[in-house]
């Protein structure tokens, strides 16, 4: 375990048009080489795709995406005597959301085709319906955990 202290919690302040933490936290995954403006532009093309597809509201589809994609349980590796064992540990709210944004961009960085407003609107879209990548990434996670379930007494 590091000695060092821990990092204290940043203070995740609203976005400027939906006044939402969870957009912010959306565009610091899709930030690259720190142009906060084009991963802004990038996800409120992409809210405005949700909105023309779905005449819903694109703020509860991509929370509906986020509740699907939170995994409940991971694995962690635990070094006992030896060998390594993939303890199953249950996720706390936090960490899940901060999983679920992050398998959402991935998958959607990795599907083929258009641009990347377009791609992300899509993976959103798969999401709050309960398929695409990310949600295949949640279920392998959880069949992880359960197939390693034996090893839940060796928790930290």
């Amino acid at each position: 375990m590091s000695r060092r202290n821990t990092a204290k919690k940043r203070k995740i302040y609203p976005d400027p048009i939906y006044s939402s933490r969870l957009i912010s936290m959306l565009t610091v995954r899709i930030l690259k080489n720190g142009k906060k403006g084009l991963a802004q532009k990038i996800i409120y093309n992409s809210l405005d795709i949700i909105k023309s597809r779905s005449k819903q509201d694109p703020l509860e589809i991509l929370e509906k995406a986020v509740r699907n994609t939170t995994p409940l349980v991971e694995v962690k590796a635990r070094r006992v005597g030896g060998s390594t064992y993939q303890v199953p540990m249950e996720v706390r709210a936090y960490r899940g959301t901060n999983l679920a944004l992050r398998w959402i961009t991935k998958s959607a960085i990795d599907r083929t085709g258009q641009s990347m407003s377009i791609k992300l609107a899509n993976e959103i879209i798969d999401a709050s319906n309960e398929n695409g990548n990310a949600i295949r990434k949640r279920e392998e996670t959880h069949r992880m955990a359960e197939a390693n379930k034996a090893f839940t007494h060796y928790r930290y």
